[in-house]
């Protein structure tokens, strides 16, 4: 399943409704100086800039108190320039990240972790959703994976991806198991899987004796190693899947390119061509 392809026809069409609504601003706040934290926020402008939405990059120390932040949050969320907003997770551990990314308004909110936007995804009346399951559901589509009454299996039980993606699936009627760190015999439950979503970042956690033939597969791990980034599924599994999502090229073009797509929302969202979440 090729992301990399089909995450370029989506920033087309990004552009193009950028064209059509006229300016647009993505805001991304940065607290401290994480390494890793640094590059997704500079590929996200990257990405922005290439469709025409106008960023900002809000950077503060690590040490700052919870106050400046919630501050900083408050100015972005008042600001007419900016639709899309997000806070790059995760922060300082003297900081209150739920508070945090609860203070980001329900429109702006393009990770989709405010919990207002998670409790609409909750009742199926879906607001922002995070950019990976998004990204993934869109995938799915993309290959006309069947969903209606498919097994889905979903490895990882974040608030990030476990959990939408879950939730996601189960809108889209499918039978859903989410498995996580405390469950016992893993692979009784892969080899049910019609549909795997693997997202726990432990490098080929799924091997090929866990995959039920012509399944499914989506790899939205991605670990960086001395051999380079590797996901959570075992190459071998190739074998045996009848679709798969290569690291890297699979998850991670998707999941950049439905960010932009929900910025996109926002402005909608903003002016008034979509009721609010």
């Amino acid at each position: 399943m090729d992301g990399k392809a089909l995450a370029a026809r989506v920033r087309e069409e990004v552009a193009r409704d950028v064209a059509e609504l006229g300016s647009l601003g993505l805001a991304t706040i940065l607290v401290g100086d994480d390494p890793a934290s640094d590059v997704y926020v500079r590929l996200k402008h990257k990405d922005a800039a290439e469709v025409g939405i106008r960023t900002f990059d809000k950077r503060l120390p690590a040490d700052t108190p919870q106050d400046e932040v919630l501050a900083l949050v408050e100015e972005a969320n008042a600001d007419d320039g900016i639709d899309g907003l997000l806070v790059q997770t995760p922060v300082p551990g003297h900081l209150d990240e739920f508070a945090i990314l609860s203070a980001v308004r329900p429109e702006k909110d393009v990770d989709g972790l405010t919990p207002h936007n998670a409790g609409l995804l909750y009742l199926g009346r879906n607001g922002h959703i995070g950019a990976t399951p998004l990204g993934v559901m869109r995938m799915l589509a993309e290959y006309r994976i069947p969903t209606a009454g498919a097994r889905a299996v979903v490895l990882g039980r974040s608030p990030i991806v476990g959990k939408p993606m879950a939730f996601l699936l189960l809108q889209a009627n499918a039978t859903v198991t989410v498995c996580h760190s405390r469950t016992e015999d893993l692979m009784r439950h892969t080899l049910d899987a019609d549909i795997l979503v693997a997202a726990v970042g432990v490098p080929h956690l799924v091997t090929r004796e866990m995959v039920k033939a012509h399944a499914t597969v989506v790899d939205v791990g991605i670990t960086r190693t001395d051999a380079g980034l590797v996901g959570d599924v075992d190459p071998s599994v190739a074998d045996v899947a009848g679709h798969l999502t290569p690291v890297p090229g699979g998850v991670g073009p998707m999941t950049r390119a439905m960010l932009l797509h929900s910025t996109v929302r926002a402005a909608r969202y903003r002016r008034g061509l979509l009721p609010l979440p």
